[in-house]
Parts: structure tokens; sequence; C-alpha cells
């Protein structure tokens, strides 16, 4: 029984597996740079890494690799406190962990491993993590949280679509998969916003007071939704230009029912509020490509860089603060570090409708800035999700 005890002490010991937010933003930053790096090797010609994905590599990890390493950190951190019951920690954390970098790194053993193998490990993660989050919603009898679980079945669904294809079970599938993914990952984005935003902003400024609008929440949601199912059943011009800009208008109008004058000097929460307006620009880019006044890949990008890349480092570095005991104060370096990524979204998303002619340097220029901005978050942030709270609690 004693031997059990110290057994048991030492798996659970380390404060990165004291809690799923710390593992998974770590792998989360070093994903966003290491993904980053080997992408734009290949896309300059200087690497040549043959592997499962091949064209479809850069989406998928992207949005199935760095995204969904944030998503597992945040919902088993809040579901977590949401129903009072524990989720991951220690071994089984360390091992879902190890099922998600495995996922990473093995469609590179193309050839050596079989490619029914390598899909179903890179498959495996989303339904294992789903599983993992039904234990403590059901324990609490919290029904509502199931949506985040079915959330994550739709990602398994869009990440199944991808490899269906590339196993040459379906045909024409790993697009409508990738938007699909890309969709499910904005409408949580937009879910989580009605929840943690106002909060948020209550906390971090004092004296405010949101007024939540559940109607409101409810049709920002909708039409996003909408907007993406047009999408992805082949309508284009008008009608899809229609129901984009209707997406910006509730959506704005849903931002700026938050929105209070002091946000701007707390980064904590404007690089929130920016994130979520590269969204809306999203939607309005939509719009004008529908009529093919600007490319498809802007609108694309405007939702990944833009919305998902600068709320999830946004949302990272609040979290970590909070979970962590520590003052809610981004430091000058994260600051830096919310200026550069915003500012990576401009050069890869704006500036290309400008400066056509000069696309790949403006791709270039993007990518030092997003680099730099995670390099920054790496950083200042390992040694925050590594060390114990700094309060002496638990997580």
């Amino acid at each position: 029984m004693k031997l059990q005890a110290i057994k048991a002490q030492a798996t659970t010991r380390y404060p990165l597996f004291a809690l799923g937010f710390r593992a998974f933003f770590a792998l989360a930053g070093l994903s966003a740079l290491i993904l980053i790096l080997l992408w734009n090797a290949i896309f300059k010609g200087d690497l040549l890494a043959a592997n499962y994905f091949a064209g479809t590599w850069h989406a998928h990890e992207m949005l199935l690799g760095y995204s969904v390493a944030v998503m597992a950190g945040f919902l088993l951190t809040a579901v977590k406190n949401w129903t009072g019951k524990p989720t991951l920690t220690g071994d089984p954390l360390a091992g879902l962990c190890l099922l998600w970098l495995y996922g990473r790194i093995v469609p590179f053993y193309e050839g050596l491993l079989p490619d029914a193998m390598i899909a179903l490990i890179d498959f495996a993660f989303l339904p294992t993590l789903a599983v993992q989050l039904c234990k403590p919603i059901f324990q609490a009898r919290q029904w509502k949280h199931l949506v985040f679980v079915a959330i994550l079945l739709v990602l398994a669904l869009g990440n199944g679509l991808i490899h269906t294809e590339i196993l040459g079970l379906t045909k024409n599938t790993a697009g409508l998969g990738i938007q699909l993914v890309v969709a499910t990952i904005i409408a949580l984005i937009l879910v989580i916003a009605g929840r943690v935003f106002p909060f948020f902003t209550e906390r971090g400024i004092s004296g405010t007071l949101i007024i939540r609008k559940p109607l409101l929440d409810g049709l920002a949601v909708a039409s996003a939704a909408l907007v993406f199912v047009v999408q992805m059943t082949g309508v284009a011009g008008g009608m899809l230009a229609t129901v984009a800009m209707i997406a910006a208008l509730v959506n704005s109008v849903r931002l700026s029912g938050w929105y209070v004058p002091r946000i701007r000097y707390v980064p904590l929460l404007w690089v929130l509020y920016i994130g979520y307006g590269w969204i809306i620009v999203g939607f309005v880019l939509t719009a004008l490509a529908a009529y093919d006044w600007v490319s498809p890949s802007l609108a694309l990008h405007a939702y990944t860089i833009g919305g998902i890349g600068v709320l999830t480092l946004g949302m990272m570095a609040r979290v970590s603060l909070g979970h962590t005991g520590r003052a809610l104060r981004a430091s000058n370096a994260i600051a830096i570090a919310f200026v550069l990524i915003n500012l990576a979204v401009v050069l890869r998303v704006l500036l290309p409708i400008a400066l056509p002619d000069g696309y790949g340097m403006l791709v270039y220029a993007s990518t030092l800035c997003w680099l730099a901005a995670f390099a920054l978050f790496v950083f200042v942030y390992a040694p925050v999700l590594t060390s114990a709270r700094v309060d002496g609690q638990e997580g």
C-alpha cells in the first residue's frame, strides 16, 4: 500500500500535468512554432517533406493539431470549473498528450506505417477527448455542457472526411472536411465568447456590468453557421454575400454590446475583441469573395490566422494567468506578441488586397510576425505552465 501511494504521488507531482490547460497550451505554443517553420520551409521549396496528408498537411495541422490542442486545454479546464468534477491529470493527461503528439509525428512515417494506422492514430484523439469530457458532465448531470462534446464529435467527422479521401474510401471529401472543421471551430469560439467575454470584461475593468442578451447570442452563432452551411453546399453569389453580411452585422452588434472604452488599456481584453473582429472581417470578405472581388483565401485566413490565431493566443495568455493564481496582467512581452500576431493578419489578409504583386513577400512577413508572437508566448509562459500555482492551490 505504501509503495502504491509513493508511485501515485510520483505520477502527479509535475505541475505540467496538474490540469489540462498546462500541458496542452504548452504543446499548442510549441506546435505553432514548429508547424509553421516546417510549412514555411516547404512553401519556399527548402524542404521536401513527403507525408501522409500531402497537400492538406498545413491546413490539417493548424486546425486539427494546433487549434485542437488549445481547445483540449481550455475544455479540460473549463469543464472542471463548470461541473465541480475532476478532469484528467497526471499519467492519464500525459497519455492524452502523447496521443495528440503521435498524431503530429506519424504522418511523416508514410511508407513505414500502414496508412490506416496513421489515420487511426490521428483520428482517435478527438473521440477520446470527448469521452473524457463526458465523465464529469454526466457525474454532475449538467447536460447543457454536452454541446461541447457534440462540437468535438463534429470536428472528428470533419477529420474523418479528410482521412477517408486519403485512404481512397471516398472522393472529394477532404476539402469539405476542412470547411467543416473551420466552421465548427469558429462556431465554438462564438459560443465560448458569449460565456467568457462579458465575464472577463467585468473582471478586468472594475465597475463594469455587461448585460447578457441570450437571443442575440443565439442569432450570432446561428447566422455564422448559416454562412458556412451555404458555403459547404456550394451556393455562391448573392445568396452567400447576403447571409455573410447578415452574420457580420449581427456579430458586430453582439460584440459592440460588450465593449467599453477602457478595454483598450487592457491587453488581455483588447486582444480578444480584436480577434472576434477578425471573424467579422472574415464574413465581410466572404461576401466580397462571393462576387469574385477578392480571393476566398483572404476570407479563410481572416477566420484562421485572425479569428482562431489571435483569439487562441489571447485565451491561452489569460487562462494561464488566472488558473495559476497570478495577477491578470499581460507583460510587456505578451502585449508585443498580441500586436505581432495582429500584424501577421494584416500582412496576410488585408495588404494583399492593395498589393497583390507583393503577395509572396507579404506571406513571408506574416509568417515572421506569427513566429515572433508565439516565440514570445513560449518564452514567457513556459515557466508559468511548468511551475506550481503561486497561491499554493491545486491545479
